[in-house]
């Protein structure tokens, strides 16, 4: 399984869309392999999607994220754990251990006035069971 964060400086960024870098860790079972910083050269909201699926990431791990991203990541069946924050490392430690703490309605507040509130995480990102991620544990 790959799992990518959104990522600057340690921490989870806060912004999919304007992320410059994810950070991709690959894991086995319990077990973190390894971790590589992956630069985005800009991609922007539409490309970042297709990026993470060329990465093969089964799982992104981000702050605010809206609407039509989350659209673009369950298309790519991209589980999406939106609305972390802190430190990378032991988020990605928190979901291999089953116990990530994760908003299902977090969204990008500026996107409100283009997507309205019928584009929500429980929507398009984490199932429609509210929880975070669906089914990719």
């Amino acid at each position: 399984m790959k799992i990518a964060v959104t990522y600057s400086n340690g921490e989870i960024f806060q912004h999919f869309g304007h992320t410059e870098q994810f950070k991709v860790y690959a894991v086995e079972g319990d077990k973190i392999f390894s971790a590589e910083v992956i630069d985005t050269n800009g991609s922007g909201h539409g490309a970042l999607a297709g990026l993470l699926s060329q990465l093969d990431v089964d799982v992104l791990i981000c702050g605010g994220i809206g609407g039509g991203a989350q659209m673009a990541l369950a298309q790519a069946g991209i589980a999406l754990y939106g609305g972390v924050t802190g430190d990378a490392d032991k988020a990605v430690e928190s979901f291999v251990a089953g116990n990530l703490a994760c908003d299902p309605d977090a969204k990008c507040d500026h996107h409100d006035h283009h997507h309205g509130e019928e584009h929500t995480c429980g929507e398009h990102g984490c199932g429609s069971d509210h929880h975070c991620g669906g089914d990719a544990h």
